[in-house]
């Protein structure tokens, strides 16, 4: 068994709200190997930190993301139950001025725009010293693929979603293997219930790298030990770090 890197989602927000730079400089404070960020477009084309289609999963506004505009939403505060100050929705590029090159970038392109991914790679050509911190995923093979003209030095991983309840896993192992051709990935990022040795030794005989992500649980964590997948990413941040300290201890 091994360890692996470790990617804080969202940061570490048990503090401090997911995807705020508090909650990144908190994952850096407490060494995470990298911090994976979620990057939407307002309706005036700038590209934001955030996860959510709606508002109101975490703030006190109503509606969908994509029908304000960044002006509307530089004054609402991302609502947190922890009683640690105030954090607000920050541009991508207010993130990479903060912590860019503190700690690696794992940066999801939500989409489905097809103009995000320009977008997207017109702040990141401000930061080009570091690139070589960076990767960039998306569900979306197409925004990958339009991601790799602007920014081909950047590595681009495809997030395979959990499997259908109809899907057994040679369907799961066939998709992931075409999709990733599609976006012509470096990586597909398979969730622990789809992860077996087949699967992964399949995957990998097409020259692909296996990440996880939602590793969130001791059984999700022995599992991809077990398989040496080198990189998962938790939002249980301090949980995977005791398990691999132990594993290191052992």
């Amino acid at each position: 068994m091994k360890t692996f890197e470790i990617v804080a989602h969202r940061g570490v927000h048990d503090v401090y709200p997911e995807n705020t730079i508090p909650a990144f400089q908190h994952a850096i404070e407490l060494g995470a190997d990298a911090i994976e960020l979620d990057v939407r477009l307002t309706s005036d084309n700038v590209p934001v930190v955030f996860h959510y289609f709606y508002l109101d999963e975490i703030t006190p506004l109503t509606g969908a993301i994509f029908n304000y505009t960044l002006e509307q939403l530089k004054e609402i505060e991302v609502i947190t139950h922890h009683g640690n100050g105030i954090s607000r929705i920050s541009t991508f590029a207010e993130v990479l001025d903060t912590i860019g090159g503190k700690i690696d970038l794992e940066i999801e392109i939500k989409g489905p725009e097809p103009e995000s991914a320009k977008i997207i790679a017109d702040v990141l050509s401000n930061h080009k010293s570091i690139w070589d911190t960076i990767e960039v995923t998306s569900y979306e093979p197409l925004l990958l693929r339009n991601f790799q003209q602007e920014c081909p030095e950047i590595p681009t991983d495809l997030l395979f979603p959990r499997s259908e309840d109809w899907m057994k896993l040679d369907v799961v192992t066939y998709l992931a293997i075409h999709r990733a051709r599609l976006a012509q990935a470096r990586a597909v990022h398979l969730h622990p219930t789809q992860l077996t040795l087949d699967v992964l030794s399949e995957i990998q005989k097409h020259e692909l790298q296996v990440h996880a992500w939602d590793v969130n649980d001791e059984q999700s964590l022995n599992l991809c030990s077990q398989l040496e997948v080198p990189k998962i990413c938790t939002d249980k941040f301090q949980q995977a770090k005791l398990f691999c300290q132990n594993m290191m201890a052992k």
